[in-house]
């Protein structure tokens, strides 16, 4: 009877020591493992054995991404101006064991680390370099923190501010900066807009001036080329282009006369005679300029070469 409850107690000692002795490690996560109080070693995903009694898990480490906030806090810029900042940061263990022995309580430490370096890295920066590098700023950050993890088996993957809040006074002084700024521009395009129109004007009248200069050249010397050929005409002794030259003169004033916004009425004649004057003169010119006509052929001419004449009548007695 003592003999079975003693093989009986045996074996119920034994299921438990087989039952305690297997670890199952989910996947995403290390056991540690120490024997006597010591580290033995790690136990990765997966059916894992171990000596049981003498042998216990000491830590159960996430090899995952994890993150940890770092909390709202007041940092004094370089130019002594508080503004408030916060931020997310990510890291990843990458070697268990010293996660375990190297720190006590990671993620505080991780924590309480990147607080202190944003308020030294914010601190040694302008407001203005803090709001417009934000970028430049986690990176320093990054590179800080992920130094000073290294020796806890530990990769801080990204660190981002996530709000830079600078005082109520300082917002204000900035939005009627940012104000000031925006109108000196607008007035600097205003004047640049005005520049170009008046430079524009001034070409537009240069070259106006040109067209009108060239105009008046052309004129000129049509003007002078048709005086030097009356001229020519006079001293070949023939004074009819005087003439007409003068009277196209008289009718271009009278025409100018005639159109004069001012004049109502004009009574004639006026000066008919000088009129009639450049008149026959044109006409003169003209009878002279045309070539003579050739005179009518008779009708004799117009007979036909090839016909035979008439014959005369025979005289009386023949």
């Amino acid at each position: 009877m003592e003999l079975g409850i003693l093989v009986i107690a045996a074996f119920v000692l034994v299921v438990i020591l087989a039952i305690t002795s297997v670890r199952t490690v989910p996947q995403g996560f290390n056991f540690i493992v120490e024997r006597l109080g010591r580290y033995q070693e790690t136990l990765h995903p997966g059916f894992n054995v171990i000596f049981p009694v003498i042998s216990s898990i000491r830590a159960k480490v996430d090899m995952r991404e994890t993150v940890v906030d770092v909390p709202s806090q007041s940092v004094i810029t370089k130019d002594n101006a508080a503004v408030t900042a916060d931020g997310v940061l990510y890291f990843q263990v990458l070697d268990p064991m010293k996660a375990t022995y190297e720190v006590n309580d990671l993620q505080r430490a991780i924590q309480t680390l990147a607080m202190t370096t944003t308020r030294t890295v914010m601190g040694s920066m302008d407001l203005d370099e803090l709001l417009s590098q934000r970028e430049a700023i986690n990176a320093n950050l990054l590179r800080a923190v992920d130094e000073a993890t290294a020796s806890w088996g530990v990769r801080v993957t990204r660190i981002e501010l996530r709000d830079i809040t600078p005082p109520d006074d300082i917002v204000q002084a900035m939005g009627r900066q940012l104000k000031a700024e925006r109108l000196r521009r607008a007035q600097i395009l205003e004047a640049d807009a005005e520049k170009e129109s008046q430079i524009r004007i001034a070409q537009g009248k240069l070259e106006a001036a040109k067209l009108e200069a060239e105009a008046r050249e052309r004129l000129a010397e049509a003007e002078a080329k048709a005086t030097r050929l009356v001229s020519e005409a006079v001293a070949q002794g023939s004074n009819q282009a005087l003439g007409y030259f003068l009277g196209q003169k008289y009718m271009e004033a009278l025409k100018a006369f005639a159109a004069s916004p001012n004049q109502k009425t004009m009574i004639l004649p006026v000066e008919l005679a000088g009129v009639a004057g450049a008149l026959s003169g044109l006409g003169e010119l003209l009878r002279d300029a045309t070539p003579p006509r050739p005179p009518e052929p008779s009708a004799a001419a117009k007979r036909n070469p090839w016909s035979v004449p008439p014959t005369a009548p025979a005289a009386d007695g023949e």
